[in-house]
């Protein structure tokens, strides 16, 4: 399985460039895992832009007012995708201003990471960490204690 993670804009922070290299890293002998960066550009375009480059594969948006499983739980959906031939998932990380009701509605889940609204080179860290995460869990390996 992959991963595929969409996002306006490239991280600016340097402690999200350290944590986003840190997992990438991480996650290359789990999972291949490609980040793309978005120019930003007004709606509609840019959900226009997330659903064409999103097309065919299981369809995350990160989102605050989405569902909230425990690291487990989402270890144990992940499985589930990969037991059932999903071959790509694709991560939707919005602008500032979040995603449209157009694009939600096409999702396959909606992830709140938080239920705080996280700015977007910190949503990235985190989701990289949580894939990660999960990953270690469906291994059985010590670093989801």
């Amino acid at each position: 399985m992959k991963h595929r993670i969409l996002a306006f804009g490239k991280p600016a922070l340097g402690y999200a460039k350290e944590g986003i290299a840190l997992y990438e890293k991480r996650l290359k002998p789990y999972a291949p895992t490609k980040i793309e960066y978005l120019r930003d550009c007004p709606e509609p375009k840019r959900t226009i832009r997330h659903l064409e480059a999103s097309k065919g594969t299981l369809r995350i948006v990160l989102d605050e007012r989405g569902e909230s499983p425990t690291s487990a739980q989402f270890a144990k959906r992940l499985e589930k995708w990969q037991l059932n031939a999903h071959r790509e998932i694709t991560y939707l990380i919005g602008a500032a201003d979040g995603h449209t009701d157009a694009l939600r509605v096409e999702a396959d889940m909606i992830w709140a990471l938080s239920p705080l609204t996280l700015q977007h080179e910190l949503a990235l860290v985190v989701l990289l960490e949580q894939l990660y995460r999960a990953h270690t869990i469906l291994r059985g390996e010590p670093y989801h204690r």
